[in-house]
């Protein structure tokens, strides 16, 4: 299906091959779509799904970006085009990672705890019931105290260390934003790889295509997506991606799946439990979960960090530029995205 220039496919044994200026989706020899090759900006495949090499040797030179993820939303690899960007943007992020990881990290943490907390006081605003209120407000000062020793720390680990502290909290209260049949759709904490139940699915799956997001967001402005603070250094693993995406993951993606929750969007019949505890959404899940994605990225807010109202899906690709504009010195520290 075509949401919003992204075009997922969640067919198995499907194959997507070029036709002139289209990309023609087949299965079982029968062409399901056929979509303009200039309308897209992103192809996401799910699973056992094929291309042709020529429609590869084209995405890579011209776009869109092809991300191929695991059936059930784990990602795995990425196909972009050359690039852009001044190669001395990219020496400045080195630098950056040699002489000042802190001032980064600093910041990312801030960001991403500061977001955790607004989610924790207006889930307390509008909580029923008074032992979830106190719950909720608990859990937001808790997160306060935290946030208030950020400012005085210096050295990376210890920020990560504020970093999980803050997240352990955090989940610790999400089942508290469940407000439908809590019983079945039961949550023990944040968990994965793989995650042990439905929510938990939802949360990975959510951050599996906002991982992707943040990384095609670094392409863009020219930023390496393997250079990155919060996040340690490894072999393939797009460390500044995910430094990005931490202040978005609870608006963006935690909202979004606590309304398919609260909205029964969604149901615990929507997931297959696997040998070894696994649980995996279904098909009509990931159908419905994709389908909302999209209408989120759609959804404006206000940036005030650039004063300017913007869609939540151009989130991911301003932030790369603030953070190029803090590596360039054109700013003085970078500005992580609050809502509000």
């Amino acid at each position: 299906m075509v949401l919003q220039n992204t075009l997922f496919i969640t067919t198995q044994g499907a194959y997507a091959r070029l036709d002139h200026e289209t990309i023609a989706v087949e299965s079982e020899g029968k062409v399901m779509i056929r979509v303009p090759f200039h309308h897209l900006g992103a192809i996401v495949a799910y699973g056992n799904v094929l291309f042709s090499p020529f429609l590869i040797h084209r995405c890579a030179r011209d776009g869109p970006s092809i991300t191929w993820m695991s059936e059930y939303g784990g990602f795995r690899a990425q196909v972009q085009g050359p690039t852009t960007g001044n190669v001395l943007l990219r020496v400045a992020q080195q630098e950056a990672l040699r002489e000042h990881p802190s001032a980064i990290v600093k910041r990312l943490v801030w960001g991403k705890v500061q977001n955790q907390r607004q989610i924790l006081m207006r889930a307390a605003r509008d909580a029923r019931k008074p032992a979830d209120k106190e719950a909720l407000s608990r859990g937001a000062k808790m997160i306060a105290v935290l946030i208030k020793a950020i400012p005085k720390m210096e050295e990376v680990n210890r920020l990560r260390g504020v970093e999980g502290m803050a997240a352990r909290i955090y989940f610790r209260r999400f089942p508290l934003l469940l407000l439908r049949d809590r019983d079945e759709w039961a949550m023990h904490g944040r968990n994965r790889r793989p995650p042990k139940d439905p929510v938990n699915a939802l949360l990975s799956f959510g951050y599996a295509l906002l991982r992707s997001e943040c990384q095609s967001a670094c392409g863009v402005t020219g930023l390496d997506p393997q250079v990155g603070y919060l996040h340690a250094l490894r072999p393939g693993r797009p460390a500044l991606a995910l430094d990005l995406m931490e202040e978005f993951r609870s608006h963006f993606v935690d909202r979004m799946v606590v309304s398919l929750v609260n909205r029964a969007q969604l149901k615990p019949s929507d997931f297959s439990w696997k040998t070894g505890g696994a649980v995996e959404l279904k098909d009509s899940g990931r159908r419905t979960f994709l389908s909302e994605y999209q209408k989120r990225k759609q959804e404006t807010i206000r940036h005030e960090g650039i004063d300017q109202t913007v869609s939540l899906g151009l989130l991911p690709i301003i932030q790369a530029r603030i953070m190029a504009r803090f590596l360039r010195k054109d700013i003085d520290e970078y500005q992580p995205f609050l809502f509000r």
